[in-house]
This record gives structure tokens, C-alpha cells and sequence, in this order.
């Protein structure tokens, strides 16, 4: 069966599911409230709460599953399943990285630690007018599909004010991305500005971030050059050269 449980905030929605789990349990608890909570919020955060193993969900179940994954696709801001079943934490994980959202597995005990995950902020942009054209981009932590949305809008004010500009991008602190929506949202991002970019300095110190600045050679348009972390100085020299 599935429960669901109060958390006091309509787009923050926790089932608990145990024992057999049905289609009839998803079609009338499930369902409806995924349904009302994105109509009211747009985006939702949820927690699962899986007492239940694999075995315990029927074939219609499962087929309801897919298909509200499916309908909200978009809708899901961030979800975080508790389990203690091995077989479960695997399918999770082997299907998370299709998901446009992140998702993240905890153990039984871990009860609390997922609800302050569904809250916390996972990542940050933090942009810097270094005057002269230069943007100081800076990407901190793992960033999800939200973080670029809220960053959006001090960019184009930026470019309105530069209609070409030379770009500072700091990773030296980036983790990477939350779910397939976030780095889709961060091509677009780029896509949308590449062509604007005289020159890019890419600063990094992990080994992932030099072969993301080499894809980032193939992007944008402009001359792209990478520093390592303690070139920070030399980076910023390079992007005032005339």
C-alpha cells in the first residue's frame, strides 16, 4: 500500500510505501497527489519512503510508475528514495541517470538526512562584472535545473550591457550536474550564448574539468584556453589582453 504523509508544504510531497503495492494504490493516492501538488507548484521535490521490495509491486504498478514518470517529466525538482532492499538501491540507480531531475538513494536510518536533502541547496552560480567586458562565472557544487534558471536573467542583463564579452569560468569547486534536465539546461545556456564569447578562461584542478574545458573548446567560439587552479592570476592577465 502506499501512505502519504503531511509535510506542511505543497510542493514537497512524502509516500510511504509497504507491503503489496498496486495499481489501484497508485491511481488513488499516488497519482492524484503528484497530479494536484505540480497544478499548484510547477516543480515538486519527493520522498519515498520504500518498505516494500521489488517483488511487491505488481505488473500495473509498475506500468503506473513509468507512466507518471513520464507525464511529469519536467515536473520533478529533485526526488529521494529510502531503502534497505539491495535490489531496489540497483534498479534506482541504474535508471536514475535517465531522469531529468536528481535522485538520490538513502539507507532506512537515513530517514532525516533525505528530508534535509530535498531542502538544501545543492549547487550555485555566482556571477562577478569584472568590468571591461570580463564575466566572472563561478560554478559551485552540483548544480540541477534550477540554479541555471535563476541565473538566466542576470546574464542577459549582462549581455545587454556587453554585446560581446570575454569569460572568466571558475570550477575550480563544481561537482557536476543533478539529473539529465540540469545538463540540459546548461547546453542551452551555452548554446544560447556561445556565440558572443571573444575569449573564454576555463579554471579548473581535477583531471574531469580539463576534458570538460577541451569540450568546451568545441562550443563556444571564441579563443578557449584552460588554467590550472593556481593560475587564477594568469587566467584573468590572459583575458586583458588587447
Amino acid at each position: 500500500m502506499i501512505e502519504q504523509r503531511d509535510t506542511g508544504h505543497e510542493d514537497l510531497l512524502e509516500f510511504r510505501m509497504s507491503g503489496a503495492v498496486t495499481d489501484e494504490d497508485y491511481k488513488t493516492v499516488l497519482v492524484p497527489a503528484i497530479d494536484k501538488a505540480i497544478e499548484q507548484s510547477d516543480r515538486i521535490r519527493v520522498l519515498i519512503v520504500l518498505e516494500s521490495d521489488l517483488k511487491d509491486f505488481t505488473l500495473g504498478a509498475m506500468m503506473d510508475d513509468a507512466r507518471t514518470g513520464l507525464k511529469h517529466w519536467r515536473g520533478f525538482d529533485r526526488v529521494a528514495v529510502v531503502t534497505g532492499s539491495a535490489g531496489m538501491r540497483r534498479t534506482i540507480k541504474a535508471f536514475w541517470v535517465f531522469m531529468p531531475c536528481p535522485v538520490k538513494v538513502f539507507a532506512p536510518d537515513e530517514v532525516d538526512e533525505a528530508r534535509r536533502w530535498l531542502v538544501e541547496s545543492l549547487g550555485a552560480i555566482h556571477q562577478t562584472d569584472l568590468g571591461g567586458g570580463v564575466l566572472h562565472l563561478q560554478l559551485r557544487g552540483q548544480l540541477d535545473g534550477a540554479v541555471y534558471a535563476e541565473e538566466a536573467g542576470d546574464l542577459d542583463a549582462f549581455i545587454r550591457r556587453n554585446d560581446r564579452f570575454r569569460l572568466l569560468l571558475d570550477i575550480r569547486e563544481f561537482d557536476g550536474w543533478q539529473g539529465l534536465g540540469a545538463i540540459g539546461d546548461h547546453l542551452r545556456l551555452v548554446r544560447d550564448h556561445a556565440g558572443l564569447v571573444d575569449r573564454a578562461a576555463i579554471v579548473g584542478d581535477a583531471g574531469w574539468q580539463r576534458m570538460a574545458a577541451e569540450v568546451g573548446k568545441r562550443v563556444l567560439k571564441g579563443e578557449v584556453q584552460y588554467f590550472p587552479a593556481e593560475q587564477m592570476d594568469a587566467a584573468k592577465a590572459w583575458l586583458a589582453e588587447s
